[in-house]
């Protein structure tokens, strides 16, 4: 099985991955089945049920709008986050759904779109099962799709030890664990990054590669700019203040940088405004979810702001090292809070910035790797545990906390020689036994932790 670069990076919406992304792509692919099969116009009705985790915080995660979304025909990529809550109240207003964008049937939200917050489906939490009715009352289709983390969405036959859907692509440096990685590293006498760039142009020609990498980037700044400027209370009902638009006031004000510790509050402000966006539902590049996206868009901004020499080269080379390391969690463990909590989500970010930012900082490829397993050693057993089922609490301050740690973990790597006793292979090996060892009720279903021991008012 081969990953891309492409394939742990996109561009989404707001809040969740797992919960907004996964289930919008799983309902666009319902739907547009239903259209190549010919059935569309037959259909009369569609009922979507969400089962396990995405049942139990789907409403805090925007998981209902978002299936109403991608039965409309929209992509988290480019469906327009300013109009999408108006779009989904009109079609509870006025109980009519365009289904594919474009066959308009009825559609009663409340009983078409149900959210199990106690059933969960076989092989993973995120489960869903949509179906499509004739006048008649005949089912004409139903599939079972699973949301895996980070955006990705497996259906039935796909499911199981590779949690993707295979793609047999030949690279030029396949790599299953870091230990192989290293070894590419070792015996080409290659960067990380540089290995990532080899196997990227697989699939698409280098330029290509660069141009999309610098776009994610761009996507990044653009989400950080918007998370400094608007002010307000999130919503969800937590009445959680927006914080960085006044950060951003104060540090701006401190022209003379008398506070030693400034670019500390720098990174703070970086990852706090683009949780927020992706809070409220705005448009932001999963890294590898949108529940951590803050914390490589931090790290990276820290790069270009205050690391002198920083240039395009290492923004893409920050960026191909650190889908090198989320590969690694991806293939060997998981990257959904749903299945092995936040240790998988803001843990394998912290891990993938970490190494990233060793590398652009002259970091040898055995330091990079010792960076990343510093990142991902100090999260094992974090829980996931949102307050409301939202992600605002404690996933906003954990992406800066986080995006901190990962700065430190790249500082102690460069200030050795790479050699360690843990290695990366086995840290992600006891993350992934930690998550299956984890109560339920830690893994996104707001049934434990700070989510029952704080009061939702």
């Amino acid at each position: 099985m081969a990953l891309s670069a492409f394939d742990l990076y996109s561009v989404g919406i707001g809040p969740s991955s797992s919960h907004t992304v996964g289930p919008m792509r799983a309902a666009r692919r319902f739907v547009r089945l239903l259209n190549d099969g010919g059935l569309l116009p037959s259909v009369s009705r569609v009922r979507a049920e969400l089962f396990g985790s995405l049942g139990a915080t789907g409403h805090g995660h925007g998981s209902d709008k978002a299936v109403v979304l991608g039965l409309e025909d929209e992509d988290p990529a480019t469906v327009d986050t300013d109009q999408a809550d108006s779009r989904v109240a009109r079609v509870r207003d006025n109980n009519t759904l365009l289904l594919a964008g474009k066959h308009r049937i009825g559609f009663d939200a409340d009983a078409d779109l149900v959210l199990h917050r106690r059933k969960s489906l076989p092989t993973h939490p995120n489960g869903m099962v949509f179906h499509a009715f004739a006048d008649d009352g005949r089912m004409l289709d139903r599939r079972t799709y699973y949301s895996v983390g980070g955006g990705f969405v497996v259906d039935e036959d796909a499911t199981g030890a590779d949690r993707v859907v295979a793609d047999t692509t030949r690279v030029r440096f396949p790599f299953g664990s870091a230990a192989e990685l290293l070894a590419h590293c070792d015996r080409e006498d290659l960067a990380v990054s540089d290995i990532m760039l080899a196997n990227e142009q697989a699939w698409r020609p280098e330029a290509e590669v660069r141009a999309g990498l610098l776009h994610l980037w761009s996507v990044m700044q653009a989400c950080v700019e918007r998370g400094c400027r608007r002010e307000g209370v999130l919503p969800g009902g937590l009445k959680v203040p927006r914080r960085a638009p006044a950060l951003f006031q104060v540090l701006n004000s401190d022209t003379e940088g008398r506070d030693p510790l400034h670019i500390m509050d720098w990174v703070n402000l970086f990852a706090l405004a683009v949780n927020e966006e992706n809070a409220s539902g705005g448009r932001i590049v999963t890294a590898p979810t949108n529940g951590a996206a803050g914390i490589l868009p931090a790290v990276l901004h820290y790069y270009a702001r205050f690391v002198p020499g920083a240039d395009d080269d290492g923004i893409v080379r920050f960026l191909l090292t650190a889908a090198a390391i989320g590969i690694l969690f991806k293939e060997n463990a998981s990257i959904s809070g749903a299945e092995v909590g936040c240790q998988g989500e803001v843990g394998s970010a912290c891990s993938m910035a970490a190494g990233a930012l060793c590398e652009v900082l002259g970091g040898t490829p055995a330091q990079v790797e010792n960076a990343a397993e510093v990142g991902i050693e100090h999260n094992l057993g974090l829980t996931c545990d949102p307050v409301g089922g939202l992600v605002q609490i404690p996933c906003i301050e954990r992406n800066a906390v986080a995006s901190v740690k990962a700065i430190n973990a790249a500082r102690l790597a460069l200030a050795g020689d790479g050699t360690h006793k843990v290695t990366l292979d086995k840290a992600i090996k006891t993350m992934r036994d930690t998550g299956r060892d984890m109560k339920v009720k830690y893994k996104e279903t707001a049934r434990g932790g700070l989510a029952v021991n704080v009061i939702e008012c």
